[in-house]
């Protein structure tokens, strides 16, 4: 793709979606670690199995509910493998973040920030069409993976506006071969968790309201009969819709966890003091009821995990009984984080907080020794991990880097010492389920164009209201005993030589990967 250096040019190109220890602080959750050697065990040879369970809008305090299931399923990954305690999304919106998880590429390179495509009222920028129009999925880790002999199966949900019935041509033609897929059940509004469609294999099946339709049972139950069936290696994605709005539990899960409830953090109900960007200014407190409905919301999302880890305990035994546990990788993330209530905010997402930008990443499989990782990882890696893991080099040049290493037991000499993060106001689309403007509530957060860099000692935001110009600037110290939660902007204090480096190396992060510009890997260092 042509790109320029500014903004509004690397925007329009989609023409062609803490410190450790406060993190832990914040999220009041943690798990006993064993000390391990590496022992891999694996056929000398062999290529592994690769199983990746993406869930929607997971936020990090949903950890302790999925901990107290009673299936214990990411507990017993927590307990076995290699958990990332830094791990940041390039954007926190659904489409962009997946976007940039199949190719390991920023959204300044995907040209997809938001999640809607209709060019017919200028909105190029986001979605499904976009993702194609920009040809990244012919720059995939599936198309490499499967060029490289695996067998690959995409569950659940896709990019946004993807429908089974209406994307055309691609159902028609059954596209998804082209794009590296071998088996294709994907649902479009799958949401509700009830009563939607699903395209299995170019056929669309109806799910109705029964027990046994709950659609994260039932790509659950797919992935268990391909992993029974399928040739060896296989690679396979499960992208949940749960915990997304509207926050559907399992029949069985709708009593569980009945004083669960918002956590309290010190960001909780806060409201923006005199350093605060001015788009936070206009958020107003917190009711009684919204409080009061956030609560309610808050525990459908941790009902509706407990699915999520079951199927996650299901898929790990169906592995063991075939003899398959010791040669399969399994990553558990998400594609973003979530806010209720943080900063006075409604529910939502696509701030730059912790709150929405950190998610989990825990990894098991062979040789992966029992540790956390603190080095800062982000979601452009698991495209280049995933290929390393098959022996098949990605299509193009990532900007991310594999994670191998540290799968293996091992500290790279050299690693990124931050994370980039980017933004676009979505368009105002009320089709879109994760359109956040919708209602046309004033509690929810509407940040303008931002980039950010986010380390372990601070996050630095630019704003610009106007796509091209920065209008604000925002600098948050989180190192340890400062302000892990984000609430005080300290730009102002920071010296001009301070202010004038930042901004620098932002600039940088924010073109890199373009062409003529330093590699993202060479900037984040």
């Amino acid at each position: 793709m042509n790109t320029t250096t500014t903004r509004r040019h690397r925007r329009t190109v989609s023409a062609r979606c803490l410190a450790v220890a406060g993190a832990l602080c914040i999220l009041s959750w943690a798990w006993t670690v064993r000390a391990e050697t590496p022992s891999p065990q694996a056929t000398m040879g062999k290529k592994p199995n690769i199983i990746f369970i993406l869930a929607d809008d997971f936020a990090m305090n949903l950890m302790p509910s999925m901990l107290q299931s009673p299936s214990h399923g990411l507990e017993s990954m927590l307990n076995e493998g290699t958990t990332f305690a830094n791990y940041f999304v390039s954007n926190s919106l659904c489409c962009p973040s997946r976007s940039t998880i199949f190719t390991g590429k920023f959204p300044h390179n995907t040209g997809v920030f938001t999640n809607t495509y209709d060019p017919q009222k200028g909105e190029i920028d986001g979605g499904f069409g976009a993702f194609n129009q920009n040809d990244n999925q012919l720059h995939t880790f599936a198309l490499a993976l499967h060029q490289g002999g695996y067998h690959t199966a995409m569950l659940g949900k896709y990019l946004n506006g993807y429908l089974p019935w209406e994307t055309e041509p691609y159902n028609s033609a059954q596209a998804w071969k082209q794009w590296g897929w071998d088996e294709w059940d994907v649902a479009g509004n799958g949401y509700p968790e009830f009563i939607y469609d699903l395209n299995q294999n170019g056929t669309v099946v109806h799910y109705g309201i029964n027990p046994q339709d709950y659609l994260t049972d039932v790509v659950s139950q797919r992935v268990q009969d391909i992993i029974k069936t399928a040739q060896r290696p296989f690679f396979i994605e499960i992208a949940t819709f749960a915990p997304h709005s509207p926050y559907r539990p399992a029949y069985r899960d709708e009593t569980a966890y009945p004083n669960a409830a918002v956590p309290r953090t010190p960001a909780y109900d806060a409201r923006p003091d005199a350093t605060a960007p001015d788009w936070m200014k206009d958020v107003p407190a917190l009711t009684q009821p919204e409080k009061d409905a956030m609560d309610d919301e808050f525990r459908l999302r941790a009902q509706s995990v407990r699915a999520i880890d079951q199927m996650i305990r299901d898929i790990r035994t169906t592995l063991h009984a075939l003899g398959e546990d010791t040669n399969t990788y399994i990553f558990f993330s998400a594609d973003n984080g979530y806010h209720m209530g943080d900063y006075s905010f409604l529910p939502g997402k696509m701030t730059p907080f912790d709150t929405d930008i950190q998610v989990p990443l825990v990894v098991v499989g062979p040789g992966v020794p029992t540790q956390t990782v603190h080095a800062i990882a982000q979601n452009i890696d698991l495209c280049p991990t995933f290929t390393e893991l098959g022996g098949h080099p990605a299509p193009t040049e990532p900007d991310g880097h594999s994670l191998v290493p540290f799968l293996h037991g091992q500290t790279p000499p050299v690693w990124r010492q931050m994370a980039l993060i980017e933004h676009h106001g979505p368009p105002d689309d009320p089709a879109d389920p994760d359109n956040e403007q919708h209602e046309k509530t004033s509690g929810d957060a509407h940040p303008p164009d931002y980039e950010a860099l986010r380390t372990a000692q601070y996050l630095y935001v630019e704003y610009s209201n106007d796509g091209v110009n920065v209008s604000e600037y925002a600098y948050y110290d989180i190192t340890a005993g400062h302000d892990p939660y984000e609430l005080t902007n300290i730009y102002p204090s920071l010296s001009p030589a301070q202010q004038a480096a930042l901004h620098t190396t932002l600039s940088k992060n924010a073109t890199c990967g373009e062409s003529g510009k330093p590699t993202c890997w060479h900037t984040q260092q």
